[in-house]
């Protein structure tokens, strides 16, 4: 029997589902039998995961932009979900330094609009709201942040994530209190196989190690909390199960993050994942002058204590599993959904255990 038994027969909205996250989320959730509609862009990324996959044959694939509030609204309401999880973002830190005004109006009105479309469908009971750890008022000291902790945000795309949260936090107190029960998701570096999106760490090393080149890094020292895709969806799934089943006692904003040991350097991940795969080499290159944070840790008590919840995998299997999924993909001629499935399967063996 699967963990998370209850989305079985659940209509589920979930918008971002073309791209790395998204993919992976919505093929647990079919295997967990729920009916899924996924909103998004079409994949922006070639090779794409969402394609692997064939995710468009799988759930109810609509192609537009959460920018659209019309549209939006009209698809949501003729679905009638039961429970939203928003994923659409435009995710990446060094791109909204040359688009700054996308990455608001995608992550912030995007948001605005999903919430207020969701407010109008009466089928909905929960919504899960996923944001980032890059949220926190990040002072770069060994600290861990609690949900507790103030907002803000050094770049363009960490302080529009800031926004939504606040942007969730007042839409909840002055809209929702006899109405769907919102709660916000925050987790960090995830990894895992089909991310092909810019400036991705362990991507540019496979992509690196294919093309026979050398592995550059540009912040080698940098630390960072890494954890598999499936550790922050677990969460996802959990606490939507919560909402969907007690309401607005569970309304609040989680930390999903690994454990303490999956804190690692740059540098260090770069080179376990050449010992991993076999093959490559890793040189430092010369940093730029965009800002990216060199140190970012997430407490996760507050989600092992309310929810239950706590990581399956420390970093090195996290690694292992990634490196796994792209050697399979690029140098074995085998079927990619299975073994998507089968992470998933033992990922669920390892939760269980």
């Amino acid at each position: 029997m699967r963990n998370f038994s209850s989305y079985c027969d659940k209509k589920v909205f979930l918008t971002g589902h073309t791209g790395f996250k998204g993919s992976w989320l919505a093929l647990w959730l079919t295997l967990l039998g729920a009916k899924v509609c996924g909103y998004s862009l079409p994949p922006n990324t070639e090779p794409s995961l969402f394609k692997i996959l064939n995710l468009k044959d799988k759930i109810k694939n609509i192609e537009a932009d959460i920018k659209d509030f019309g549209k939006l609204k009209k698809e949501l309401n003729a679905f009638s979900p039961d429970i939203i999880f928003h994923l659409a973002a435009q995710p990446l830190v060094r791109l909204s330094y040359t688009e700054p005004n996308e990455t608001y109006q995608t992550n912030v009105m995007g948001s605005l609009n999903i919430l207020e479309a969701a407010y109008s469908c009466k089928s909905v009971k929960a919504f899960v709201n996923v944001t980032t750890d890059k949220c926190y008022e990040n002072k770069e000291v060994k600290y861990r942040y609690k949900e507790d902790d103030p907002f803000g945000g050094y770049d363009i795309y960490s302080s529009s994530k800031a926004c939504v949260e606040i942007l969730s936090s007042s839409f909840r107190r002055s809209f929702l209190k006899d109405s769907y029960a919102l709660a916000t998701a925050r987790a960090g570096n995830v990894i895992g196989g089909g991310d092909w999106s810019q400036d991705r760490l362990i991507p540019d090393c496979i992509k690196s190690i294919n093309e026979d080149k050398p592995i550059e890094i540009r912040n080698s020292l940098s630390v960072r909390p890494w954890q598999h895709v499936l550790e922050p969806l677990s969460g996802y799934l959990k606490l939507g199960q919560l909402l969907l089943e007690k309401g607005q006692e569970y309304a609040q904003g989680f930390n999903f993050g690994p454990n303490e040991e999956s804190v690692l350097k740059v540098s260090e991940v770069a080179q376990k994942v050449v010992d991993y795969y076999g093959k490559g080499k890793v040189i430092v290159s010369k940093k730029d002058d965009l800002h990216e944070a060199g140190l970012l840790m997430l407490n996760i008590e507050k989600a092992k204590k309310i929810l239950n919840w706590e990581p399956a995998y420390f970093a090195d299997e996290a690694i292992k599993k990634t490196v796994d999924w792209y050697k399979n993909f690029y140098t074995n001629n085998i079927d990619m959904l299975n073994f998507t499935i089968s992470q998933i399967d033992e990922y669920e063996q390892a939760m269980r255990e």
